[in-house]
């Protein structure tokens, strides 16, 4: 199957809307809800043209995606962070276990974001309660630095990795939040 990884445009919004609304309808087992999954396709082609959406084609289309909210650009959500912010992660139901969810992140992680932005840290955001989400995270390198709630009621877990260590610790790394000491108490 080949494939390509690039950036999503406006005229996606229909199918990457489709894609991300069956990929976290499934959360809903798990008593968990992301906002995308009230998002309209106006909202998601809003989301394309100020944020970087990155998307893997193959012949099944839109096959795995992931976009990166920068900390410059306005948003409704309040950032706990001074990092670029990784959000929109979905892998199409029939790719899933085919490594495309591990490729789109690598790339924006690697590619993207340290190599060519020279972003010192990223960061997400995941469910508490989700089974498995969060473990998958911290065997990538992320680590926990935050809780919240979202404004569907979900309590989030946010996690950072740091991308360039050298960059990370010639700055002061401001953080807005309190900081949580032990990761493991999250999972």
């Amino acid at each position: 199957m080949s494939e390509i990884i690039r950036q999503a445009t406006e005229a996606d919004a229909p199918e990457l809307h489709a894609m991300l609304q069956k990929a976290y309808a499934s959360l809903q087992q798990y008593n968990v809800h992301f906002t995308i999954t009230r998002a309209s396709v106006d909202e998601v082609r809003h989301v394309i043209r100020r944020e970087s959406t990155f998307v893997i084609e193959t012949d099944l289309g839109i096959t795995a995606t992931t976009t990166v909210r920068f900390p410059w650009t306005s948003s409704p959500y309040s950032s706990p962070a001074p990092w670029p912010f990784i959000h929109w992660f979905a892998v199409n139901e029939q790719a899933k276990g085919q490594g495309y969810g591990s490729k789109i992140i690598s790339h924006v992680e690697e590619n993207f974001l340290r190599d060519s932005l020279k972003a010192p840290a990223v960061y997400l955001a995941t469910a508490i309660h989700h089974p498995w989400l969060t473990a998958l995270y911290q065997r990538r390198g992320y680590e926990a630095f935050h809780t919240a709630t979202n404004p569907l009621g979900s309590e989030l877990v946010y996690l950072r990795k740091i991308l360039n260590a050298e960059i990370f610790d010639e700055h002061e790394q401001k953080e807005y939040v309190r900081t949580i000491a032990d990761s493991r108490a999250l999972v």
